[in-house]
Formats: C-alpha cells, structure tokens, sequence
C-alpha cells in the first residue's frame, strides 16, 4: 500500500530518516493532520490489527478517504471514466480535459453524489500539479491546482492500491476538523504523529499556519505525553529557536538535512527556480 496521491509536504521521503525514532510496538495510531498518509501507510504495516483514528481540517481530501472506505467500487468507477477520456487525448487536449473537469468540480458538484465529487477531485490531484493544494477564487473557492505534466501513459491511477486502502480504512475511524478532538483518543498505547504545515508554508493548506497554531500543537503533544502516548512532531526548522524555546519535559529535538522542491524553492534573479537546502525537526515525546 502507498499513498494515494502526492502530497507537498507528504513523508515519504523521511521515513528511512525517522527509522531509528518510530516505535516498535502500538496498539492505536492517531494522525491529526492525515494529508496523503504517508505515516499511516508505514503504522498500519508496521500493525493492521491496530486502532487507528485519522484527521484532517481539509473535508474535500477526508471525503476521499471516505468515499473509498464506503463506496469503494462507485469511486474507482467514476475515476476510470475519466482516466478512460483521458488518456487517449494529446498533451494538449489532455490540458484541456483537466480545467473542463476542474471548472465541473467548482461549479457543478452540489447536483453530484459525493462519491462522484471526491473521485473527481482525486482526478484532478493525480494529474495537477506536483502535490500542490491550491484554492482558488475563480474556482468558487474549491481546488484551483494548474495541471500537472500530464505525461501519463496508460493509467492515472493504481486501482489495486485504491482497494488496499480501502481494506486499511474499515479500521480507521475518520474524523474532519480540529485536530484536538483526536487527543481524547490518546492513550498510553497510542503512537500520536504531528504533522501540521510548515511554519510560514502554503502549500498545504492554502493558510498560514501561525505561531499561535504552532505552539497549540506543542501543547497538544505534551498533553498526549502526558497521557502516556509516544508522539512525534515534524516541522522545519527557519533558525530562529523557535520549537527549541517551545520544548519542556520528556521532550528531545531532532534536526535533519533535506532538498525542497516544491512549494519552498528558492526562486533566482532571472525568476527561475531551484531546490532550496533547508533543515527539518522532529520533535519526540516519550512518558517514559
């Protein structure tokens, strides 16, 4: 099982990195902000007899999960009679398919099933983009994205992955809106794992995640800790102190070095781009 969508900001990438940090054994796993769940992925191998509670504040990507969970045959159903329009199509009609689909998704979703709306936007986010979650105004406020590359071959998606998910997920209670409403779940056999937007990042949320929010999720880890859970904070590090002042008991910092590419790259003086150097922190919250 792998993510089911690219996800700017997703740990796929950081998972070799936080190895030696993740545990052994947990008999709940909590994801306050699920994203593309790359986490989730490594915790329901790492246990799929596990109790696991995933939430995010975004309900369009939530009702992703949910469609699948629920209404998994209809879902991929409504994604291939899209992929099957487009496929055929040159690069150039394929860019065009994209936006005619996205202006639908904007404007005509109130009169759809919610099934065909979330598999209509999965679509769009497997073919937008780079992982990007952009909203729009022209878009009545909804997914705004620019296509993506469009270089697909003979599928835009992984049926098969679509339906594994959908095995994981009849073990998940899913949840949409603040992440405190998680922390009740969380026991002295949780493994909590943090993942809010970058501080002063865009790309996930289409909001500034401030200060104020960055160090409630502080708080909510040494609450979880304090519940006995292991928890693990991620974010990046801007070289100001700021998570290091933010630290208290039962509380370790951990620095790695990583390449952005997307969303945070560094643009040069002729208003090209390229992969920023940056450093990222994993912040661990053990009771014991």
């Amino acid at each position: 099982m792998k993510p089911l969508f690219t996800w700017a900001g997703g740990k796929n990438k950081m998972l070799k990195k936080y190895a030696p940090h993740l545990p052994k054994t947990f008999d709940r796993y909590i994801e306050p902000f699920l994203g593309a769940g790359a986490m989730f992925v490594w915790a329901y191998k790492q246990n799929p007899d596990a109790k696991f509670v995933l939430n995010d504040t975004n309900e369009s990507i939530m009702q992703i999960y949910q469609a699948i969970k629920h209404d998994v045959n209809n879902f991929i159903l409504y994604v291939e009679q899209l992929q099957e329009q487009y496929i055929p199509l040159t690069k150039i009609d394929r860019k065009k398919f994209y936006y005619e689909i996205r202006h639908e998704h904007a404007y005509d979703y109130e009169s759809w099933h919610k099934t065909k709306e979330a598999a209509t936007l999965y679509f769009l986010m497997k073919t937008g983009f780079n992982g990007i979650w952009q909203i729009n105004k022209n878009c009545n406020n909804r997914y705004g994205t620019p296509a993506g590359l469009l270089t697909q071959k003979s599928v835009v998606f992984n049926k098969d992955n679509v339906r594994e998910w959908h095995k994981a997920l009849q073990r998940c209670k899913l949840m949409v809106g603040d992440y405190n409403q998680t922390l009740r779940l969380a026991n002295n056999d949780s493994f909590v794992f943090l993942d809010p937007p970058y501080r002063g990042c865009f790309t996930q949320y289409g909001v500034d995640f401030n200060d104020t929010m960055q160090s409630e999720v502080v708080s909510y880890l040494y609450k979880a800790v304090s519940q006995g859970s292991y928890v693990l904070l991620s974010n990046r590090d801007i070289e100001d102190n700021f998570f290091i002042d933010q630290l208290k008991d039962n509380m370790t910092i951990i620095n790695f070095d990583v390449t952005y590419t997307a969303g945070r790259r560094k643009k040069l003086d002729d208003n090209t781009f390229h992969a920023k150097k940056a450093k990222e922190i994993l912040i661990i919250g053990n009771k014991n």
